[in-house]
């Protein structure tokens, strides 16, 4: 599946809108792509996270395990980690800090990804990293399915993603009239930076 075919399943499932929107980081955008749409259809998420699981496979070969920050990346880890045959696990926030939580623990010699649904600036990604570091295993790398900053994000491991987009996010005090003039809507779960 390759990034138009990508784009098409966030067309198909009207999860690609445009208008106004304030995103996680903060940033303001013309785009905003509603990921949920993707992961309510249960095939679909099976066959973007097929894909997903198929690219890492080929970037990292063998994975003993995929660990994905709540709340939004754990039905893509999840998903993911089914299609490479491998256990997923998630860190949760703990007094403002990424952790593992409910006994998931990780093996000392664990192959391991990080899987996001969607890189815009990467901190999201970088917390979930420094979450993973502070137990054994290898990491590997990251993945996603859509990294918004077309390559531009920094991780701090190798990334890969099924779509990379050019989409311009711009911070609130140096939005272009044309932006100015919609009404910002906050259309994600987390609360803006």
């Amino acid at each position: 599946m390759n990034g138009d075919a990508i784009l098409d399943e966030f067309r198909d499932a009207g999860a690609l809108l445009e208008g106004h929107f304030i995103l996680s980081s903060g940033l303001r955008s013309p785009v905003f792509l509603q990921k949920m749409r993707i992961f309510e259809d249960p095939a679909r998420a099976e066959r973007v996270c097929a894909a997903l699981g198929k690219l890492i496979r080929e970037s990292f070969g063998p994975v003993d395990l995929v660990v994905s920050p709540a709340i939004g990346g754990i039905i893509p880890g999840y998903e993911t980690a089914r299609a490479l045959g491998c256990k997923a696990l998630f860190v949760e926030r703990e007094e403002g800090e990424f952790q593992l939580r409910r006994g998931f623990e990780i093996p000392a010699r664990a192959r391991i990804v990080m899987v996001e649904d969607i890189v815009t600036t990467g901190l999201s990604s970088r917390e979930c990293i420094a979450a993973i570091r502070k137990h054994p295993g290898e990491l590997l790398g990251a993945a996603c399915i859509v990294d918004r900053s077309n390559g531009a994000a920094d991780v701090g491991v190798p990334l890969v993603s099924l779509l990379q987009l050019d989409v311009p996010a711009y911070p609130a005090d140096q939005l272009p009239p044309e932006l100015a003039a919609i009404p910002a809507v906050k259309p994600g779960s987390r609360v803006a930076a």
